[in-house]
């Protein structure tokens, strides 16, 4: 059920872009830029927009109904009981070892030589 729902979300998703994207530009973005007139009032609604406002709903009435299986499926279960009792342990079965205050010296051999620890 779950996944005939999101399958007709998707498909409504798409659907709404791309009539979203066939519809004519008005122009003055977010309604700015008009100045009142002839062209003040609201536009008749086309077919267009009306499938924009289909699509719209639908799309909502799907987001909502995946929202509920989703919650449905997953009531009483929190995601802290999903994880396991305890994380998994580390090998701490030797400690760290540090170098020795002395390895970090230059080699004796030169002023030049880089500074390299010594593995012992």
């Amino acid at each position: 059920m779950e996944n005939v729902v999101l399958i007709i979300h998707l498909i409504l998703a798409l659907g709404l872009i791309g009539v979203v994207l066939l519809q004519r530009s008005e122009g003055g973005g977010l309604g700015m830029g008009g100045g009142g007139g002839a062209n003040s009032g609201r536009p008749a609604a086309n077919p267009m927009s009306k499938l924009t406002w289909v699509f719209g709903a639908a799309f909502v009435v799907t987001s909502i109904t995946l929202t509920i299986l989703s919650a449905q499926k997953s009531a009483g279960v929190s995601v802290l009981d999903r994880l396991s009792a305890s994380p998994p342990a580390l090998n701490q079965s030797e400690p760290a070892q540090l170098p020795e205050a002395g390895s970090l010296l230059p080699p004796a051999e030169g002023d030049n030589a880089p500074l390299v620890p010594t593995l012992d």
